[in-house]
């Protein structure tokens, strides 16, 4: 399994948890099993069409999923992974 961690708009749906664990052998498996566990937390970090929301980065191991493979980046046992939302300012 790998280490989820939860930004803080988003842990009304984790019961507080700023991490869990999840699994999977890809970011979408992984968000997949995070939907499974967690009802509704999928819809506040995809899209309709399953995308990951443009105001929404994840990464794993440090490294941004839209540089990698996107929803199909490999996750493994061990991984960290964190849900980052965007931040806009002026």
């Amino acid at each position: 399994m790998a280490t989820v961690r939860i930004p803080t708009p988003l842990r009304k749906f984790t019961n507080g948890s700023e991490e869990v664990s999840a699994a999977g052998k890809s970011v979408g498996e992984l968000l997949a099993d995070l939907e499974k566990n967690f009802p509704g937390i999928k819809a506040r970090i995809c899209d309709d069409a399953g995308a990951v929301r443009r105001f929404v980065n994840i990464f794993v191991k440090d490294e941004d999923i839209r540089f990698l493979q996107n929803l199909e980046t490999p996750v493994k046992d061990g991984d960290e992974v964190s849900i980052v939302p965007a931040i806009a300012g002026g």
